[in-house]
């Protein structure tokens, strides 16, 4: 497998959801993506056939993110297949709302250890193994500005992703590595999604200005643009893709 002089994306928990549409869209863009999983290897690998099938270059690459050896492991794999990232999309997350009070151990270690860990482990790889000029993209929520009840873990753990990105775009001076995030507002996924009733979907859907739920191509569409030459001049800001919802 040959990149030549294509560009590399990587995109943690891409194998569905929001994830597998920014890799389709940043295929399309040009770019050489590798899918992250962390377990479903049937979903990425469909995944990565029909990006195949397109002619484009795709790679699927199993990691748990809250792991800091398999994160290494899968930045050396890369390089060894395709080369040196370019773009770093920190997708991958858990979304499992409770009450504070009603958070388990358990629970709220899991959160951090994915939603948090997982993109301080990138993040560290990346910060010394990405190409000058690089664009690295983290995902926050608009959670953060609503203070929904039974979101208090889920924001903490977004929170920290937000201050990362902003102090991080400042350590990376002199390299033109960008940093940024985006917030989506309430997205038609499969995370969203689950274990909502209708009811509660069509509230959602109806708190933006534009009356809809968000859809992957949405924040695909976001991300494109900031892992693109256009956003050079954003850097350490937080965008929120949500409807005009917050």
């Amino acid at each position: 497998m040959s990149t030549l002089n294509q560009k590399i994306a990587l995109i943690t928990g891409a194998s569905r959801g929001i994830g597998a549409s920014v890799a389709l869209q940043l295929a399309d863009d040009g770019f050489a993506v590798v899918i992250n999983y962390s377990s479903n290897s049937k979903v990425a690998d469909e995944l990565v056939q029909e990006l195949v099938k397109k002619g484009h270059v795709a790679l699927a690459v199993k990691a748990n993110v809250a792991k800091s050896s398999e994160v290494k492991a899968m930045f050396d794999l890369i390089e060894d297949r395709l080369g040196a990232i370019d773009v770093l999309v920190n997708n991958a997350g858990i979304l499992k709302t409770a009450p504070l009070v009603q958070t388990s151990d358990e629970l709220y270690e899991s959160y951090f250890a994915i939603n948090t860990q997982g993109v301080f482990n990138a993040l560290r790889e990346a910060g010394t193994r990405l190409n000058d000029g690089g664009r690295i993209i983290n995902v926050s929520s608009t959670t953060l500005a609503l203070n929904m009840a039974g979101y208090s873990i889920y924001n903490g753990t977004k929170a920290a992703v937000e201050a990362f990105t902003k102090v991080f775009s400042k350590e990376l001076r002199g390299r033109q590595i960008t940093v940024n995030a985006v917030a989506p507002g309430p997205v038609a996924t499969d995370l969203f999604l689950q274990g909502k009733t209708e009811e509660m979907i069509q509230n959602f859907a109806k708190m933006p200005p534009l009356e809809r739920l968000g859809q992957p191509e949405d924040i695909a569409q976001v991300i494109s643009f900031l892992a693109s030459p256009a956003s050079a001049w954003v850097n350490g800001q937080v965008l929120r893709a949500n409807g005009g919802l917050a």
